[in-house]
C-alpha cells in the first residue's frame, strides 16, 4: 500500500495538446447528451442510453418488475385467466405456496406453476364454501380411500382425487353419466365388475367403487409409469392419451398440455390445489367451529337373501323420523325398496339403533320390513295411435292390448295349474314324465336350482297342458272377395260404414281361425315328440332289462360251480350258530333269487337295503353306484356277485364267529362303543356319509340321535359313538 501511494505522488509530465483538448470533449459530449430526446421500446418503457451518475438519484431510472400490472398492460387477448390471477396475486403469496407445494413428500403430482396458483386462489379465497363443504365430508371418506389406497400400495394422496371428480358426495352423476364417488362411466364400471341394474348401483357403493378405482389406478400406471398422465388418462381415456403421445412424440403431461382439451388440462392443476388446500386449510382459515363435520359411526347389517324390503319400513323400525334416513349408509339403491327373489343383498343402518328392536329375531324384522303394495312395474311399450292408421299386429302389442287372440286365450287356457308335494323317492324326472313337461319347465317354474336334488315334502307347482279338441277335417276358410279396380280408375271407391264393419269383422274372424289351426298343428307335432321320446325310453329300458337278464343268467351259471363248497362252508356254520340266527340275519345269497328289482314309485336305497336285510354300503357295491340316488325304472339287484362271495367266504365265517362271541354277552350297542362324540353336520353331508367316516352302520346313527328318517340339515348336531 506504501509503495502504491508513493508511485501515485510520482510526477509525470503530460503532452500539453491533451490537457487543452479534455475540457472541450466534456462539454461537447454534454450538450448533445441533454439535448437528446430518450427512446422508448414497443411496450413503452424508456430505453437508457448511459448510466446514472453517481449519487444522483434524480437521474436514476428505476426499471419496473416484469410480473408488474403496471409494467405489462393486460388485455383479454394476450393472456388467459390463469395468466391473470398470477399477475394479480402478490408474489410473498406466491412464492408462499410454491414452498409449501415442494415441501409435499408424495408420489402424487405437485408441480406448482400459474396454472396451479389459479386453482388455489379460487378454493381459498373466491370459493371458500366448497372447500368447506368438502371438509365436512372429510373424516368420512377419507378413512376408507387410505385403507383401499394401502391395500393397493397406491399413494394415499390419491384420496383427494375423489374431491376432484365427486365433492365427496356418493350420488353425484355428471351430465355424461359418470356416476359415484370416482364418478365411474358405465362401460369402465363393468370392466371392474360394478353390478348395475334398475335397483342397485354399485357405483355409489363408497368401499366398492374405492377398490375399483384401486385398481384402475393401478392398471393406469403400469401403463404409462408416470402419475400426471395417470390422472390424464383416468379423466380422458387411456387410449386418447396414447394416441396423443403417438401422433406428437412428447412423453410428459406438461409437454402434451396444449394438445389436450380444457378439462384434462385443468385435471392435474385441480389436483394440485385441492390437494394443499385441504393440508393447509386452517392456515387459510377453512376449518371453523360452525361446520358440521360427519364422522363414521358403527354399523350393523341385516342380510336379505332374496326377501322383499322396504327400507322405509326399516327407517321407522329404527326410531328415525325421516322415513329415507337410512338412504344416507346405503347410496347404492337407486329406489327404496328391493323386491322378492333379488340377489343376495346386505342393508346397512347404524348400530345404536339395534336397541329399537328389542327381542325381534331376523324374520320378524324382515316381516315387518315387507314392502306395503306391490313394487311398481314398468308399463308396457305402446306404440302411437294415429286416425286412419292402424298399428302392426306384433307379440308385444298382442300382450299389452286386446288383439284378435286375447279372447280366444282366456276363454280356453292352454294350461292348468296344478300343485304337487314332492314325495320320498320323486325326482325331477320323474316328476317331468309323469305331468310329460320338460325338466327345465319345471326348474323355472319353481325356481329350482340345477344340479340339486328334490327334498321330499316341498310344494312344486307344475303347470299341465290341456289336450285341446281336434280339428274337424272339412276347415273351410272363408276367402273375402276382392274388388278388381280398372287401372285407368284413380278414384278410389267409396265404401259405406257397414260395409267396413262387416269386412273389419271378417278380417278378425279369419284371423282368429288361422290362429287356431296353427296351434293344433303346434299341439300336434308336441304330441308326436311326445310319443317318440316315450318309445325311445321304452326300447332303452327293454335293452337294459334283457341285458340284465343276461348277465344274472350268466352269474347264476358261474355260481353252480360253488355251490358244493357253500354247503359245506353252511353246513359248518349251522353246528354252531342256532336256526334262529340264521333266520334273523339272512345273508345276500339268500335273498332276491328270482332276480333284479325294478325301482318305483316312492323308492329309495335306504328303504330297499332295511326291507332286503342288506347295508346301503352292500347295494351300492353290488350294484356299482356312485351315489344313493335310484331313477325310477332302474334295475337293483340284492345279492353280490358269484366271484365276490367266493372271496368273501373266509371273512364271512370268521365274522359269524365273532358275532357268536358278542352275542353271548348282553352289552348294549352304546356301550360297546363308548361316550358318544358330538357332530356338526357340513355342506354335502348325508347320514350315510357320516357312518361310513365315523365307522358305524345309519340305524345306530338313527337310534341314538332319535331320527325318523335319514334326512339331516346343515348345522344339526348329531351324536356320533366312538368305535
Amino acid at each position: 500500500m506504501k509503495q502504491g501511494f508513493k508511485q501515485a505522488k510520482i510526477y509525470r509530465p503530460r503532452p500539453l495538446w491533451l490537457g487543452l483538448a479534455l475540457p472541450f470533449l466534456l462539454l461537447q459530449g454534454t450538450a448533445a447528451k441533454a439535448q437528446q430526446m430518450p427512446q422508448r421500446d414497443s411496450t413503452g418503457r424508456v430505453i437508457s442510453t448511459m448510466p446514472a451518475l453517481l449519487g444522483d438519484t434524480v437521474r436514476v431510472r428505476l426499471e419496473l418488475q416484469p410480473d408488474s400490472l403496471v409494467a405489462v398492460p393486460v388485455t383479454p387477448g394476450v393472456i388467459d385467466s390463469a395468466r391473470l390471477e398470477w399477475l394479480r396475486t402478490p408474489p410473498t403469496m406466491r412464492d408462499l405456496v410454491c414452498d409449501r407445494v415442494g415441501c409435499f413428500e408424495t408420489e402424487a403430482p405437485h408441480q406448482f406453476n400459474n396454472s396451479v396458483m389459479a386453482y388455489v386462489t379460487l378454493f381459498t379465497a373466491r370459493n371458500r364454501s366448497y372447500m368447506q363443504r368438502v371438509l365436512e365430508r372429510e373424516n368420512l371418506y377419507f378413512p376408507i380411500f387410505e385403507k383401499y389406497l394401502a391395500q393397493y400400495n397406491l399413494p394415499i394422496d390419491l384420496k383427494y382425487l375423489a374431491v376432484v371428480e365427486s365433492a365427496l358426495i356418493p350420488t353425484a352423476k355428471s351430465p355424461v353419466g359418470a356416476t359415484g364417488l370416482w364418478q365411474f362411466m358405465g362401460p369402465t364400471a363393468g370392466d371392474l365388475r360394478l353390478k348395475r341394474d334398475e335397483w342397485i348401483d354399485e357405483r355409489m357403493a363408497p368401499e366398492k367403487a374405492t377398490e375399483a378405482a384401486c385398481k384402475h389406478l393401478r392398471y393406469l400406471y403400469g401403463v404409462f409409469h408416470d402419475w400426471e398422465l395417470v390422472l390424464a388418462a383416468y379423466n380422458w381415456g387411456a387410449g386418447s392419451v396414447q394416441r396423443v403421445m403417438r401422433r406428437t412424440g412428447k412423453k410428459t403431461f406438461w409437454d402434451l398440455y396444449p394438445h389436450m382439451p380444457a378439462e384434462t388440462r385443468n385435471y392435474v392443476p385441480t389436483f394440485t390445489a385441492i390437494m394443499y388446500s385441504m393440508k393447509y386449510a386452517e392456515a387459510h382459515g377453512l376449518r371453523t367451529s360452525t361446520l358440521r363435520y360427519q364422522y363414521a359411526e358403527p354399523m350393523d347389517t341385516l342380510s336379505l337373501r332374496g326377501r322383499a324390503f322396504d327400507l322405509r319400513r326399516l327407517s321407522r323400525a329404527c326410531g328415525y323420523e325421516d322415513s329415507l334416513y337410512l338412504t344416507r349408509f346405503n347410496p347404492e339403491l337407486r329406489r327404496a325398496a328391493l323386491p322378492a327373489g333379488y340377489r343376495p343383498y346386505v342393508v346397512r343402518f347404524p348400530a345404536a339403533a339395534a336397541v329399537h328392536f328389542g327381542d325381534a329375531d331376523r324374520n320378524t324384522l324382515l316381516d315387518y320390513c315387507q314392502p306395503a303394495t306391490e313394487l311398481p312395474r314398468p308399463l308396457a311399450f305402446l306404440p302411437p295411435r294415429l286416425d286412419g292408421v292402424e298399428p302392426w299386429v306384433n307379440r308385444s302389442l298382442l300382450a299389452a292390448t286386446t288383439g284378435p287372440r286375447a279372447e280366444d286365450a282366456e276363454a280356453a287356457p292352454r294350461f292348468r295349474r296344478v300343485p304337487h308335494k314332492v314325495k320320498r323317492g320323486e325326482t325331477l324326472v320323474s316328476l317331468a314324465e309323469r305331468f310329460e313337461v320338460s325338466q327345465s319347465q319345471l326348474r323355472r317354474w319353481n325356481e329350482l336350482p340345477k344340479g340339486r336334488p328334490l327334498k321330499p315334502g316341498r310344494e312344486l307347482v307344475v303347470f299341465v297342458p290341456i289336450p285341446t279338441a281336434a280339428p274337424s277335417k272339412a276347415v273351410e276358410t272363408v276367402v273375402v272377395p276382392t274388388i278388381a279396380v280398372a287401372p285407368a280408375t284413380r278414384v278410389r271407391p267409396t265404401v259405406s260404414d257397414e260395409e267396413a264393419a262387416a269386412r273389419r269383422e271378417q278380417a278378425e274372424a279369419n284371423a282368429r281361425e288361422v290362429a287356431r289351426l296353427q296351434e293344433l298343428a303346434r299341439q300336434e307335432k308336441l304330441q308326436d315328440v311326445r310319443l317318440a321320446a316315450i318309445k325311445q325310453r321304452q326300447a332303452v329300458q327293454q335293452a337294459a332289462a334283457e341285458a340284465q337278464a343276461r348277465i344274472a343268467a350268466r352269474r347264476l351259471a358261474q355260481t353252480q360251480a360253488a355251490e358244493t363248497k357253500r354247503s359245506e362252508a353252511k353246513t359248518s356254520v349251522a353246528a354252531v350258530v342256532p336256526e334262529a340266527d340264521e333266520t334273523d340275519e339272512p345273508t345276500p345269497a339268500t335273498v332276491a333269487e328270482t332276480g333284479p328289482y325294478t325301482v318305483r314309485k316312492g323308492d329309495n336305497l335306504t328303504k330297499l337295503a332295511r326291507e332286503h336285510n342288506v347295508t346301503v354300503a352292500q347295494l351300492m357295491a353290488w350294484n356299482k353306484m356312485s351315489s344313493t340316488d335310484v331313477v325310477l325304472g332302474q334295475r337293483l339287484v340284492f345279492r353280490a356277485p358269484a366271484g365276490a362271495e367266493e372271496a368273501s367266504e373266509a371273512p364271512r365265517k370268521s365274522t359269524k364267529s365273532t358275532a357268536l362271541a358278542a352275542a353271548a354277552k348282553p352289552a348294549r350297542t352304546e356301550s360297546r362303543l363308548g361316550t358318544p362324540k358330538v357332530h356338526l353336520v357340513q355342506p354335502g353331508d348325508t347320514l350315510f356319509n357320516i357312518s361310513r367316516r365315523f365307522g358305524v352302520s345309519v340305524q345306530t346313527l338313527r337310534e341314538l340321535n332319535h331320527l325318523a328318517s335319514d334326512e339331516v340339515k346343515l348345522g344339526q348336531k348329531l351324536l356320533v359313538p366312538q368305535g
